[in-house]
């Protein structure tokens, strides 16, 4: 039996299968153009466009309405695609997932752990660098440390070196006790030494020249001995005189002229003059190894005299106050002096029993003020005390030619005052020994230079402690 269909059934079924494709593609495509594309739409268009056109007949396979698919479009500037960071991050999750897992502690529990052990190495971090820029400031902050060089503070050294010529005033006679070795060298030959003698009658002046020496005994290891001459007048001793150093020689020339001036005649005819042969010796005390005596009232003051004598051995005095030993080291980059007290040997008896108890006392001067002072402990009844104490000054390299380095011994009194039994003063200004050890001293930084001082009179202001 055949079924027949009326117009009015069939325009309702035309219109609905050809309208709707177009329509839903319509909104496919204002929904692309509106809304971000996502990839799980991407995926839906790209299988819509592949299947088969559709279809839509009445019964027959004609009337086709067919939609074709358009090429993929590229990601859009919205598109949400995962960036290298959140990949990192994804795996970093996992790992420590994974690890806490095995271990067998929850995930925040690992991660407070790498949390801590992070704080901790910044912190040590921290510290170092924070005492690095301590050290550093430190050595900054400091006047006068800046652009030292070493060579210079050496050529400083090397420069006052220089300066321990002839024309040394108020230098002090080696206060060497004669002992048992000395003793014998007084049967054997010392050696002689050549000097000339020139009075000028009318300015009242004495001119010494010591020429040579010969046949010096040898007083060092080495089978020599390093030999200079000190030249003063007796009893007074207010102007002494000392020629340079001569090293590893037993026959010494010297050429060396000095002047006593304002001496008048009838003064001169009351003095005696004396030649003191020394070695010299860095570390211990100088060895005299004789000396000179002429008494001017014996020789012919008006025509010059030349002549050769026969050095002799040290007579004994009373007088002498002492030496002390010493070491000097400095370091102009630190700006640091340090001063090592080593022992002190010979003292003079000031207390009623025949001793001393002696103290040192170190202080840094400049233009007649005192700027530091330190002293050392307090040796009970000796005359040979021995302190190995070391004291550190803060002196900046420009104020190294400036100052002075006032070395005292001191008797200590509980009852009275204190009183000074000698003293040494060192610097650019000083002479003789005390100028030799200040400038080994610049020449050699960093480097201890330790050497033997005679003791001088102490003036009255240095009685007060």
């Amino acid at each position: 039996m055949q079924t027949y269909v009326t117009q009015e059934e069939i325009v309702p079924e035309i219109k609905r299968p050809i309208m709707a494709p177009n329509i839903r593609l319509w909104k496919r495509e204002a929904e692309a153009t509106a809304a971000p594309i996502t990839t799980t739409t991407l995926a839906v268009v790209e299988e819509e466009s592949t299947t088969e056109p559709h279809t839509v007949i009445f019964n027959h396979k004609h009337h086709k309405s067919t939609t074709t698919a358009e090429p993929p479009q590229e990601s859009q500037p919205g598109t949400t695609v995962p960036s290298k960071l959140e990949v990192v991050g994804g795996k970093a999750v996992e790992i420590t997932e994974d690890v806490a897992h095995k271990i067998g502690i929850p995930t925040w529990g690992l991660v407070a752990i790498i949390i801590a052990v992070c704080l901790v190495i910044l912190g040590i971090c921290f510290f170092c660098i924070r005492r690095c820029c301590r050290k550093r400031r430190s050595k900054d902050g400091k006047k006068g440390m800046k652009g030292v060089d070493l060579k210079s503070v050496q050529l400083l050294g090397s420069a006052y070196k220089e300066k321990v010529q002839p024309d040394m005033e108020e230098l002090t006679e080696n206060a060497e006790e004669p002992d048992e070795g000395e003793s014998k060298q007084s049967e054997q030959k010392l050696g002689k030494l050549q000097y000339k003698l020139e009075y000028d009658f009318n300015s009242n002046s004495l001119a010494v020249t010591v020429l040579q020496a010969e046949e010096l005994p040898a007083l060092d290891m080495g089978g020599t001995s390093d030999p200079y001459v000190k030249v003063y007048l007796l009893p007074d001793k207010k102007k002494k005189f000392e020629t340079k150093v001569h090293r590893k020689t037993l026959n010494p020339v010297f050429n060396e002229t000095f002047t006593f001036k304002n001496l008048p005649y009838a003064d001169a005819m009351n003095k005696t003059l004396v030649f003191a042969i020394f070695d010299f010796d860095r570390f211990s005390k100088h060895d005299q190894i004789g000396e000179v005596k002429v008494p001017l009232c014996t020789v012919d003051l008006a025509q010059t005299i030349e002549e050769w004598r026969e050095l002799q051995s040290v007579e004994g005095e009373g007088g002498q106050l002492g030496d002390i030993c010493f070491s000097l080291r400095y370091v102009p980059t630190a700006g640091k002096l340090t001063v090592v007290i080593l022992e002190a040997k010979n003292l003079k008896k000031m207390d009623v029993g025949g001793l001393s108890d002696p103290y040192v006392k170190i202080a840094i001067m400049q233009n007649g003020k005192r700027l530091k002072k330190k002293k050392t402990s307090i040796k009970k009844c000796t005359l040979n005390p021995y302190y190995n104490e070391s004291f550190s000054f803060e002196v900046p390299f420009e104020q190294i030619q400036k100052i002075q380095l006032v070395v005292t011994v001191v008797d200590y009194d509980r009852i009275g005052t204190s009183e000074p039994i000698g003293r040494v003063i060192l610097g650019c200004n000083a002479t003789g020994t005390e100028l030799r050890h200040w400038s080994d001293m610049l020449a050699s930084p960093r480097r201890p230079i330790a050497q033997w001082h005679t003791l001088k009179d102490a003036e009255e202001g240095d009685k007060k402690d």
